[in-house]
């Protein structure tokens, strides 16, 4: 047909999504809400080349009721301080995973070592692992411990963290194999904790030898009224639960530029005959088309035809710098949410009480490689 060939002229010159790119959609995003948070944050965060979105969100809400109650303009918790930590936390984890899988005989090669192997010390993550994070080592402002390339830009840094596991795996299975102590292979893991900490230390510039709660006891505060607070970078971990934290699969059915999450923002019927909304929620998660990919957070919702409980669109606050959307800032249409929001996280006392029922319900346990544990 001439409209293929058409297509075929174009898409082999620039980005066929771009030809794909619904004018009309995007002629019709209005970055106005009716329902806001009173204050959002600032600066715009950016995680740069890391997986960190997940951590990244969750501090941008933290961040809100903190900024309100000092009376400050601007400020951020420190990201690489729980990037360390969750490096540490995620090698004693992999770590003490090889030396139970081998005692339960679990081949090299089945389904669950090779998960485990695959990636080890990938940057992603989950709500419930921020919240162990944060209840076990408390937050620090940014300004304590800044970035580092390597929490920048961490391939280099979990590539060789990733070679080292594996090696020790190996000796570990091995140990097993012939019969080592319990105490000896704690031993074992422990000095192989120091090395990896060591490295991460060196490469993220913090103090993990050095008495790292030590190093900064207090923090002085600027207010917008030039009034003087004393914080204690240790006791901030009481300001969670105002913007909502939410995870996604933010590629699907996106324009990155733009800043736009919309079902209907690319019309690839159109241009190449050929629809990428066959398949109901369901099936992408099954058939692997889909899975959570990233975290951002929510702050603001207009309603749809002015009916409560029904929504149009949402503001998302997105930790990749203030050069994408709206000055860093996304917009969702609910029928987006619907389809490829997977874990969005809700005080209890806002949850209607048949939500709260599922709590009593016995937990399903999903095996490792299941797409709904998928790392942010």
């Amino acid at each position: 047909e001439p409209r293929f060939l058409l297509a075929q002229n174009v898409s082999t010159c620039i980005d066929p999504l771009e030809v794909c790119l619904h004018r009309q959609t995007v002629q019709d995003t209005v970055h106005v809400f009716q329902h806001s948070i009173p204050t959002e944050g600032k600066p715009v965060t950016n995680q740069k080349n890391s997986g960190r979105c997940w951590i990244f969100s969750c501090l941008n809400v933290m961040r809100l009721p903190f900024m309100k109650k000092f009376n400050i303009e601007e400020f951020e918790f420190s990201q690489s301080y729980l990037f360390f930590w969750d490096k540490v936390e995620r090698c004693y984890y992999f770590l003490h995973a090889c030396v139970e899988t081998a005692q339960r005989n679990e081949s090299v090669d089945g389904r669950l070592v090779q998960f485990l192997l695959s990636n080890p010390t990938n940057d992603g993550g989950q709500w419930d692992m921020l919240v162990n994070l944060i209840e076990k080592y408390g937050v620090v402002p940014k300004k304590c411990f800044p970035e580092s390339h390597s929490s920048e830009a961490s391939r280099r840094m979990n590539d060789i963290l990733n070679h080292k596991l594996r090696e020790y795996c190996l000796t570990l299975r091995n140990m097993v194999d012939n019969e080592a102590t319990k105490t000896k292979l704690s031993d074992t893991i422990d000095t192989m904790i120091e090395e990896v900490s060591c490295f991460v230390e060196q490469t993220c510039s913090l103090f993990y030898g050095n008495g790292i709660r030590e190093k900064h006891r207090t923090l002085k505060l600027i207010d917008k009224n030039s009034a003087c607070n004393n914080v204690c970078p240790y006791e901030l971990v009481s300001f969670w639960h105002q913007a909502v934290w939410f995870g996604c699969d933010v590629g699907k059915h996106f324009h990155s530029k733009l800043g736009i999450n919309d079902m209907n923002v690319f019309n690839h019927d159109l241009v190449f005959g050929i629809s990428v909304k066959n398949l109901s929620k369901a099936e992408r998660l099954i058939f692997g088309d889909s899975m959570m990919t990233h975290a951002m957070i929510l702050t603001a919702v207009t309603d749809k035809n002015g009916k409560e409980g029904c929504y149009e669109k949402w503001r998302v606050e997105n930790s990749w710098g203030d050069d994408r959307g709206n000055k860093g800032y996304l917009i969702m249409t609910d029928e987006w949410f619907s389809e490829y929001v997977y874990e969005v996280v809700v005080d209890k006392n806002f949850l209607p009480p048949e939500v709260l029922d599922v709590m009593q319900q016995d937990p399903i346990v999903l095996p490792a490689w299941d797409p709904m544990g998928a790392l942010a």
